[in-house]
C-alpha cells in the first residue's frame, strides 16, 4: 500500500472587512458566483476568505501565483487542479475555523467539526451510522457518547469527501471499525476495498475535532497553523 504524507493547515477565518477585497480578487468567476449565492454576510465573508486562503496554500505548495490556479470539478462537485493532477487537496470549515489537507497521488478528504452537543444526535446516529457503529455507540456510557459521535462523524465525512461523492454515497454504508477507528470496516463497492483506505483523527483545540481519510497508508501527518 502506498504511503502518503498529509500536510494539514489549520486556523481561524477572521479577515477584517478591509482584507476581503484581496481574497475576493484571488477567486475566479465561478468561486465568486458561489460566494455571492450565500446570503448571510458573515458566512459569505468566511467563504471568500477560506477559498482565497486555499488558493494561497496551494500556490505556495506548487510554486505558482494563487490567482493563476485553475480549478475544475468532478461530477459530484469535488474540486481539483487539472493542470497539476498529482496534487490532492481538500478543504473543510466550521464556524470561524478552516482546515486544508494536501498530499500527492491519492484521494484525500478532511473534515473538522465543532464538538458540541446536538439535540438530534440520536436521530443522526440512526440515519448515518452503520449497524456496527450504532451498536458500539449505544453501549458506551452516556459521558463518552459525544466524543465517540464526532469520532465517527468526522471520519465518515472525510471519507466521503475523499471519494468525491459527499453524503450521497450513503453514510450508513461507509462503516468505520469501532475497535480500530483508523480503518474502514465496510465501504460501497464503487470505492474499492475497505482495506485500501486509512483514517486518522486529529484534535486542534478543545472544541474542534477533525479527521482525514486517504486511499493508501498514512506515513506522516504534519499540522501547521495558517
Amino acid at each position: 500500500m502506498t504511503l502518503h504524507v498529509l500536510n494539514i493547515r489549520f486556523g481561524r477565518v477572521s479577515a477584517l472587512p478591509a482584507e476581503l477585497p484581496y481574497y475576493w480578487h484571488l477567486l475566479d468567476s465561478d468561486e465568486q458566483s458561489r460566494a455571492q449565492r450565500i446570503k448571510n454576510p458573515q458566512r459569505q465573508a468566511r467563504q471568500v476568505e477560506a477559498q482565497g486562503r486555499l488558493r494561497i496554500i496551494l500556490g505556495k505548495a506548487i510554486d505558482i501565483a494563487p490567482e493563476r490556479l485553475r480549478f475544475a470539478r468532478h461530477a459530484h462537485g469535488k474540486p481539483y487542479l487539472p493542470d497539476f493532477p498529482d496534487f490532492a487537496f481538500n478543504l473543510s470549515h466550521t464556524a470561524d475555523r478552516m482546515a486544508v489537507v494536501i498530499s500527492r497521488g491519492c484521494r484525500v478528504g478532511i473534515d473538522i467539526e465543532s464538538c458540541k452537543p446536538r439535540a438530534n444526535m440520536d436521530a443522526l446516529a440512526d440515519k448515518c451510522f452503520g449497524a456496527e457503529e450504532k451498536a458500539y455507540w449505544l453501549a458506551l456510557p452516556e459521558a463518552e457518547r459525544l466524543h465517540a459521535f464526532y469520532r465517527f462523524w468526522t471520519r465518515k465525512e472525510a471519507f466521503v469527501k475523499a471519494v468525491g461523492q459527499g453524503i450521497s454515497l450513503g453514510l450508513p454504508h461507509c462503516v468505520i471499525d469501532p475497535l480500530n477507528p483508523e480503518r474502514m470496516l465496510d465501504v460501497p463497492t464503487s470505492c474499492g476495498h475497505a482495506g485500501d483506505w486509512s483514517l486518522s483523527g486529529f484534535a486542534v483545540s478543545d472544541d474542534i475535532c477533525g479527521a482525514v481519510a486517504v486511499d493508501g497508508a498514512i506515513d506522516q501527518i504534519l499540522i501547521r497553523a495558517l
